[in-house]
C-alpha cells in the first residue's frame, strides 16, 4: 500500500466534487498578496498624477494581474465556469475603477499619515509614521480593500486584511467605512468590525475593540447575516486602550471613552466616559 496515495485521497475526500470543480478559482493569496504590497509601496512612493506615461507601465501590469485575480474571486463566489463571460467583463470592470481611484485613496493615506504626525509627539517627522508605523499600514491595506469591498468583491479584500492583521496586530474588516484623518497610535490588538462607520479625525489606541453583541438567530438557529452591528464613531471621537465598544451604538462627536471601559450604550457629543 502506498501510504502517500492513501492519505492524500482520504485528504481529497473531506470536500465534495463540487468543491474542487469550484477551486481551480480560489484567487492565489501569495499573488494577492504581493500586488497589493506593491501598490502600497505605490502609493507612498510615487504622484499618480504621471506625466509622459511614467506610470502607464507599472499600473498596466498590476492591473493585469490584479484583474485575473478578481475574475477568479467572482467565478469561485458565483459558482461559474472559469470562461465565464460576465465574471471577466465585471472584473476588468471593477480593475479599471480602482486604478481609476489609487489618487483618491492616496489623498486619504496623506490625510492619516498627517493626523499621525501631529497627533503623535514621538513622530519626528511624517515620514516616520509613513515609512514605521503599524497603523498606517493596516489602514492603507483596509482603504484599498473596502474600494473592492463595497463592488461586491469577497475573498481579496480578506485577503488583504488578514495579511494587514498579520503583520500589524490590526485587524479591520474591510467592510468597515473609515473617514479621514483616522490615526491608530500604537495598534496592537485593535479590532475593527465589518459594520462600522467611523468618522473623520478618529484616534484609536491600542486594544480597543469596535466590535458586535450576540448574534441574532434566524428560525433554524443560524446567525442573522447582512444587518448593521457594529458601533457608529463620529468625528473627533478618541478611544483610549483597551477599551470595548459593542453593538449598532453611536459615539457622538468630540466625545472621549477613557480606557478599560465597556459600552454597549450610545454616548451623546461632547461627552467623557471616564
Amino acid at each position: 500500500m502506498n501510504i502517500f496515495k492513501t492519505v492524500s485521497q482520504e485528504l481529497k475526500n473531506t470536500f465534495g466534487h463540487n468543491f474542487y470543480e469550484r477551486a481551480k478559482y480560489i484567487p492565489s493569496a501569495n499573488e494577492t498578496v504581493e500586488i497589493f504590497r506593491t501598490l502600497k509601496d505605490f502609493l507612498y512612493q510615487y504622484p499618480l498624477v504621471c506625466h509622459e506615461n511614467t506610470c502607464d507601465a507599472p499600473l498596466n501590469i498590476l492591473a493585469e494581474r490584479l484583474t485575473k485575480q478578481i475574475k477568479n474571486s467572482l467565478c469561485f463566489l458565483c459558482a461559474e465556469k472559469g470562461d465565464c463571460a460576465a465574471c471577466d467583463d465585471k472584473a476588468r470592470q471593477i480593475t479599471l475603477d480602482f486604478i481609476a481611484h489609487l489618487p483618491t485613496l492616496q489623498k486619504l493615506l496623506v490625510s492619516d499619515v498627517n493626523a499621525a504626525y501631529e497627533g503623535d509627539p514621538a513622530a519626528v517627522s511624517p515620514i516616520e509614521p509613513l515609512l514605521c508605523y503599524p497603523g498606517i499600514t493596516a489602514i492603507t491595506f483596509q482603504r484599498m480593500a473596502h474600494f473592492l469591498y463595497a463592488r461586491g468583491v469577497r475573498l481579496i479584500p480578506r485577503i488583504v486584511t488578514e495579511y494587514a492583521h498579520s503583520v500589524t496586530g490590526i485587524d479591520i474588516h474591510p467592510g468597515a467605512k473609515i473617514g479621514p484623518a483616522f490615526f491608530i497610535d500604537h495598534g496592537t490588538g485593535i479590532v475593527i468590525g465589518e459594520t462600522c462607520v467611523i468618522g473623520a479625525n478618529v484616534k484609536l489606541y491600542q486594544g480597543v475593540t469596535l466590535g458586535a453583541k450576540s448574534f441574532p438567530l434566524d428560525e433554524n438557529g443560524n446567525p442573522v447575516k447582512g444587518i448593521k452591528r457594529h458601533p457608529n464613531l463620529q468625528d473627533n471621537v478618541i478611544i483610549y486602550a483597551e477599551a470595548t465598544v459593542l453593538g449598532n451604538v453611536t459615539i457622538g462627536e468630540n466625545s472621549v471613552i477613557g480606557a478599560n471601559k465597556w459600552v454597549t450604550y450610545d454616548v451623546p457629543p461632547n461627552t467623557k466616559v471616564g
